[in-house]
C-alpha cells in the first residue's frame, strides 16, 4: 500500500481528522539512518506526525518541524513537513535501544525521557511561530495531545504507530489526529471518546491492510464523515549544493580560512538524507570571497 493521507470533516462540522500510512518512508528513513528497532519507532511517529501536522498548512511555501528534545538515549529527533505531502527527519542516535517494556512493546519512552516538544511553523512571516511542552511521557502521541490542549487550545486525540518486524524492517506505520472542533455537539464528542477507548492500536490497523479510509470509518464508526482531501506522502529531502555553501558561508571568513590553510578541502553531511557533499580548494577559496561581501 501506498503512503498517503486523508482529511475528513464530521457532516456537522463538530471534527476533523487527517489518518495516514506511512509505512514506506519510516522504512526508507530506516533505511537511510540506519535505526535499531525502538530509533526506528521513534523516527516513523515523528514522521508520521509531522506528515500529519504539515496537512494543515495553507500554502506550499509553509513548512512545519516537529522536534522532540530528550534526556535519555535520545537527546533529538526532529521532522519538517510541507503541505505537499514532503516530509523529512532526523534521529540524533540511531542507536538507541532500550529493553522492551512487557508484551514485547519498544520503549520509546524510556529511549526519550524526559524533555521537551517543539513546534515551528514557518509561514513565511517576519518570525515563524513557535509553540512547545513538556513531554508526559516521551512516546510522543501522548506528547502530542498533550502540547495541543496547552499550548494551542485545540482538544485532540492523537495515535501513531509503527510496528517493526523480525528482520528490523518497517512493517506498518501510520497515525492520526483527530480535533475538537469550537462548539462541537457533546453527543458527538461523547460518543467518539467513547469509540476511541475500544479501538486497536493504528500500527495493528495498517498490518491488517487497513487503509486510511478504513481506518477513518474505523475510529469514527456511527459519525458521518466525509473526505475532504487524499494527498500523497513521501520521503524528501531538499538539500543541494547551493544550500551547502550557503551553511559554509555563514560560518565566516575566518573559519572557511582556517579550513582552506589546514585542511584545502571539506566535506560537509546532510544529517536528513546523509548526502556527502566535498569542496575541494579551489572552491573554497570562491565560497570564502562570497563570505567576504
Amino acid at each position: 500500500m501506498k503512503d498517503y493521507i486523508v482529511r475528513a470533516m464530521d457532516k456537522g462540522g463538530n471534527i476533523r481528522v487527517f489518518v495516514a500510512s506511512t509505512t514506506n518512508l519510516v522504512e526508507e528513513a530506516r533505511q537511510t539512518h540506519n535505526t535499531a528497532p525502538t530509533a526506528t519507532a521513534a523516527l516513523g511517529r515523528t514522521l508520521t506526525a509531522a506528515s500529519l501536522m504539515g496537512n494543515t498548512l495553507k500554502n506550499d511555501s509553509d513548512t512545519i518541524s516537529l522536534q522532540i528534545m530528550g534526556s535519555a538515549l535520545i537527546k533529538n529527533v526532529l521532522a519538517v513537513s510541507n503541505n505537499k505531502g514532503e516530509v523529512k527527519g532526523y534521529i540524533s542516535n540511531p542507536n538507541a535501544n532500550p529493553p522492551l517494556k512487557r508484551k514485547g512493546k519498544l520503549d520509546v519512552g524510556a529511549a526519550i525521557g524526559e524533555g521537551k516538544l517543539i513546534v515551528i511553523r514557518d509561514l513565511g512571516l517576519r518570525e515563524p511561530y513557535i509553540g512547545q511542552s513538556d513531554l508526559v511521557s516521551g512516546e510522543i502521541a501522548e506528547d502530542l495531545t498533550n502540547y495541543f490542549v496547552y499550548s494551542e487550545q485545540q482538544p485532540s486525540a492523537v495515535a501513531l504507530g509503527v510496528l517493526v518486524d523480525v528482520d528490523l524492517s518497517v512493517r506498518a506505520a501510520g497515525g492520526y489526529i483527530i480535533q475538537i472542533l469550537p462548539n462541537a455537539d457533546e453527543e458527538i464528542i461523547s460518543k467518539l471518546e467513547q469509540r476511541l477507548s475500544n479501538v486497536e492500536p493504528v500500527s495493528t490497523l495498517i498490518d491488517k491492510k487497513y487503509s486510511p479510509e478504513d481506518i477513518l470509518e474505523y475510529i469514527c464508526d456511527g459519525i458521518e464523515m466525509k473526505i475532504t482531501e487524499t494527498k500523497d506522502l513521501k520521503l524528501v529531502c531538499d538539500c543541494s549544493t547551493d544550500r551547502i555553501e550557503k551553511v559554509l558561508i555563514s560560518m565566516g571568513e575566518r573559519e572557511l580560512t582556517d579550513i582552506i590553510e589546514e585542511d584545502g578541502e571539506a566535506e560537509v553531511v546532510c544529517h536528513f538524507c546523509n548526502h556527502k557533499y566535498k569542496f575541494n580548494k579551489e572552491e573554497l577559496i570562491k565560497i570564502l570571497e562570497q563570505a567576504k561581501i
